[in-house]
């Protein structure tokens, strides 16, 4: 009888370190990952504008490729249709040389600040809770393996818990991304979208995330799946004599991977994205007359007037954009976590 109180003490320390141990993965992950969003969103801010202007596009927008700064207005008019293009058929390098031609180099880097504390506060926040969610669903499963569909869902519930926080921050990216005016600052950007519709108007396509909560789920699934795999089979290829080379992976590993779950993800979820944006770019429906549209009505809208390759316009720098970023932020997240998870224990 005295044997089984005397392991007592022990058993409450094993589950007080675990516990402990859980709590440092989570802020590990957390700090790791935002410190990596903001690193990789500021490298690759040029095609974080470049996508969000194609993507917010509209079919009636056109440029006139007879047009030059040095013809007067008559002249300008006397372009043909045939000399019009919609903005919507310009490759990736037009659109960029039209961007620098309107507003230089500095247009490139409208937002970069609000770009990267939206990136950081999302991607910390992101990892926060799906590690929480993870480590929890392991002690109530009561064994380490969570499959494919498992972690499709904890990703999904990962992505809705940051988003009263971050989508606010991501309408205002866009919109100074995407702003024709170069003389506002953020601030008055953000005192117009609320003078449009409140506070309401700073959650503008929320409802694009019933499917985009899908991306990071299936990208980090795909992540997390392949991950496993090449750590379990160096396990047995390495014996366990070699734990930390088993636990982590490899800067070369980190990026592939990263690269590959954000392609996947990006190509399944991109028309939704693309609506999304549009609508945070537009103005709100009560101050232009029109009438308000559902991310559905605009998939339709833009479907009915240019067919499905209008769906994907802007795919090209978002999924440079989108892989190289992801690629770099999971190869530093990797290796700050593993650095950070050392300190702690």
């Amino acid at each position: 009888g005295s044997a089984i109180f005397e392991s007592l003490p022990l058993q409450n320390l094993n589950v007080t370190e675990n516990m402990v141990a859980k709590k440092e993965s989570i802020l590990a992950e957390a700090a790791a990952a935002s410190v990596g969003g903001a690193i990789s969103a500021s490298v690759l801010y040029p095609l974080e504008v470049l996508k969000t202007k194609m993507q917010a596009v509209q079919t009636s927008d056109t440029k006139d490729i007879n047009s030059d700064n040095g013809k007067d207005d008559e002249e300008t008019q006397e372009g043909t249709e045939e000399g019009k293009i919609h903005d919507s058929e310009l490759s990736a390098v037009d659109f960029t040389l039209n961007m620098y031609k309107e507003g230089g180099v500095g247009v490139f880097y409208e937002g970069i600040g609000t770009s990267a504390f939206q990136s950081a506060c999302e991607k910390a926040l992101y990892f926060f809770a799906y590690t929480f969610f993870k480590n929890s669903y392991k002690s109530v499963k009561g064994n380490e393996y969570i499959g494919a569909a498992e972690n499709l869902i904890l990703g999904a519930m990962a992505e809705w818990a940051h988003l009263p926080i971050t989508l606010p921050i991501d309408c205002l990216t866009t919109k100074i991304q995407t702003s024709k005016s170069l003389d506002e600052n953020p601030y008055q950007i953000m005192m117009a979208m609320f003078s449009e519709k409140g506070v309401k108007g700073m959650y503008k396509g929320w409802e694009a995330y019933t499917v985009l909560c899908l991306k990071p789920a299936i990208q980090y699934t795909v992540y997390e799946q392949i991950k496993r795999i090449v750590l379990l089979s160096r396990r047995k290829s390495t014996g366990r004599g070699r734990k930390k080379s088993s636990q982590t992976l490899s800067v070369g590993e980190s990026f592939l991977l990263g690269l590959i779950s954000r392609a996947i993800s990006t190509i399944i979820c991109f028309p939704y994205t693309r609506a999304k944006v549009m609508l945070q770019s537009q103005k709100d429906a009560s101050v232009t007359g029109g009438q308000s549209k559902t991310i559905p009505q605009m998939l339709m809208k833009m479907y009915n007037e240019q067919g499905m390759q209008s769906l994907f316009i802007g795919l090209g720098p978002e999924l440079t954009r989108g892989v190289l970023s992801t690629a770099f932020m999971m190869m530093i997240k990797e290796q700050i976590a593993s650095i950070m998870v050392a300190m702690l224990t």
